[in-house]
């Protein structure tokens, strides 16, 4: 769907429109719980989805551009993910992201297995890592739209990156030894 009809769905909404809040519920909650599945698991993926959907109905009405309404629905899903991994202690206060950048063309050779298991792979990855790496290469979404949707500097993304990917090279690694 366009961000133009999205926009159009989320005036309507606004205005008390519910099939247009229906509609854009529906058209984003596929791709939202792909991704808080990707963070926080399957078991308490649909609870945090939940209410992830009851908080954009919640707040649309203070959504300022209607255009932005889905890199503004992945930083609500975002934040209710690491909420809810704070709250059962899955989440590390301090994390190891600060290594150097590496060369980002040597990482992990893209083979049918690998794309089949990714999903199982980030699951053993930081939840800020795994964000990252969900929404650049699973939602396709361009670093600068990830920096907003986190609410973190372009950098941070860029290194989050280059450590998931780094972790993620060192769990095929191991896994290709046993």
């Amino acid at each position: 769907m366009s961000s133009r009809r999205e926009a159009l769905l989320v005036l309507q909404a606004r205005a008390g429109d519910r099939e247009a809040l229906e509609q854009l519920l529906l058209n984003v909650q596929g791709r939202l719980l792909a991704y808080v599945t990707g963070l926080v698991g399957r078991t308490a993926a649909d609870d945090v989805l939940q209410e992830v959907l009851l908080q954009i109905y919640r707040q649309l009405k203070w959504l300022r551009e209607p255009e932005l309404f889905i890199p503004w629905t992945y930083r609500i899903a975002s934040r209710a993910s690491f909420k809810f991994l704070k709250r059962v202690r899955r989440l590390p206060m301090a994390e190891e992201e600060s290594r150097p950048l590496e060369d980002l063309g040597q990482i992990l050779q893209p083979e049918l297995k690998f794309f089949c298991e990714l999903p199982e792979l980030l699951e053993r990855l930081s939840p800020r890592s795994r964000a990252v790496l969900h929404l650049h290469y699973l939602q396709d979404l361009p670093l600068n739209d990830i920096a907003a949707i986190l609410e973190i500097g372009v950098g941070t993304v860029k290194s989050r990156l280059a450590y998931g990917l780094s972790c993620l090279r060192e769990i095929v690694i191991r896994k290709e030894k046993v």
